[in-house]
């Protein structure tokens, strides 16, 4: 935290009570000398207001927010404040969002408000199917993710939808608001969609309103789309986007033709193409090569990063860091990150494949592949499963079942059993973390 609100430059921090004391001593290292808090019980109804302080202390999530210079309650600033105009232009700065740090330290890319808006008039465009009256959103993603900025806050003020605000992902608490408030878009990551796969009665929810799902932030397996299609009416299809793009670039058509496995084709008026990492070649199709994007939505660049700008940025072109390839109708298939690429003895293993086989083991709920130290080959393939209830099955009988359908290279070497995998806040598997532990354990 003292390392984002520096990078910042934040003068002004906006928080929830029960944050107040970790975002004060964080301002006490950092330049951030106004906090403006709000406790979640002023946007209750008047008994709930009332009833949960009592709560709160009881958990020991209640904090004593004290009076003194530079700390404002939200409702005293709202009651005094003047607006004033303030004059911008398109390309000014409307956001400092930070990477969501699955590879590397977080960077704070810098988003123009016209990024911004060209994104939500893109991704409008894209489900042509919007109505004006009755649209509902399922806000599951939080708005502090680009994802869910963008695909759920932005593009639902844009097109006039209510937004279904769920304050933490958890899953029976969802299917509650499935069954209650019935929305009609719902956008996810793949760890969403297996969750609920997997709870109790989730077919004889609310789902039968779901018009558009959309899977986003990694790659979604094509079992989980299968079993969420044959539960739900709503159709599922994959999405691409990071934050340097405001995040979204690619979409598989909600209407007409989609392809298994692909990410889908290029918003409108975005250009991407398959080049050499190295010398920036464009390829031909069908050949694996890093992702480069062109568009209104590419940032400006990386906040007080000009090298790491420059790496990332070049002749106008961005350059994901994602290997991925082209078939010859102009749909794009997501290989892996090129940070994540393993190497077993010089061949190339990239986990999603190896995930995409682990997937259709029915004892299989949650799988991430990384690469462990091996002093023979350099890197050997390691798996983390997180196991379904009603399956059950050996690390042996999983791995027999990989040396069916993969090379020799890419089957796992070890296997983890675990009872939940590492994630971001928005449900992304942290590949990152995993990778450490392994590398420790091979020591």
């Amino acid at each position: 935290m003292v390392r984002q609100l520096g990078n910042a430059q934040v003068e002004v921090a906006v928080v929830l009570s029960p944050l107040f004391l970790r975002i004060s001593s964080a301002a006490r290292r950092t330049g951030v000398r106004e906090i403006v808090w709000t406790g979640v019980q002023e946007y209750m109804p008047p008994p709930l207001r009332l009833l949960y302080p009592i709560k709160a202390r009881r958990e020991g999530q209640w904090v004593n927010v004290p009076r003194q210079r530079g700390v404002h309650a939200f409702g005293d600033v709202l009651r005094s404040a003047a607006p004033q105009p303030v004059a911008n232009s398109p390309d000014d700065p409307a956001v400092y969002m930070f990477t969501g740090g699955t590879t590397a330290l977080p960077k704070a890319v810098v988003l123009t408000h016209r990024n911004l808006v060209c994104n939500v008039l893109q991704s409008a465009a894209w489900d042509s199917q919007h109505r004006t009256m009755g649209e509902r959103a399922m806000g599951v993603l939080p708005f502090f993710h680009s994802y869910g900025m963008t695909a759920v806050m932005n593009v639902s003020l844009w097109i006039g939808a209510p937004i279904i605000l769920i304050p933490r992902f958890d899953q029976h608490l969802v299917l509650r608001a499935l069954a209650k408030w019935r929305p009609t878009l719902f956008h996810g990551v793949p760890t969403t969609y297996i969750a609920l796969l997997n709870a109790p009665g989730f077919r004889s929810r609310g789902v039968g309103s779901i018009r558009t799902c959309i899977s986003g932030a990694m790659g979604l397996p094509g079992e989980v789309q299968r079993k969420w299609e044959e539960a739900c009416t709503g159709r599922l299809v994959e999405g691409y986007g990071l934050t340097e793009a405001s995040p979204i670039t690619h979409c598989n058509p909600i209407l007409g033709p989609r392809k298994a496995g692909s990410i889908g084709l290029p918003y409108p008026d975005t250009e991407a193409r398959i080049v050499d990492p190295e010398s920036g070649a464009v390829l031909r199709p069908g050949e694996v090569g890093e992702l480069a994007i062109r568009g209104p939505q590419v940032m400006r660049g990386y906040l007080h990063s000009p090298e790491e700008t420059a790496r990332t940025l070049r002749n106008g072109w961005l350059f994901t860091g994602d290997m991925a390839w082209m078939d010859a109708d102009g749909f794009f298939y997501i290989v892996d990150r090129r940070k994540e690429m393993i190497n077993v003895g010089g061949l190339k293993v990239f986990p999603r494949e190896v995930e995409e086989v682990l997937y259709q083991h029915p004892a299989v709920k949650e799988a991430a592949v990384v690469g462990s130290p091996d002093p023979v080959k350099g890197e050997v393939v390691k798996a983390f499963v997180v196991a379904t209830k009603d399956h059950h099955a050996s690390a042996d009988e999983i791995v027999a079942f990989c040396r069916d359908r993969l090379a020799p290279h890419k089957v796992p070497h070890a296997m983890e059993f675990r009872d939940a995998l590492p994630k971001t806040l928005v449900g992304k598997v942290l590949r990152r973390v995993l990778a450490e532990e392994a590398r420790v354990d091979a020591k």
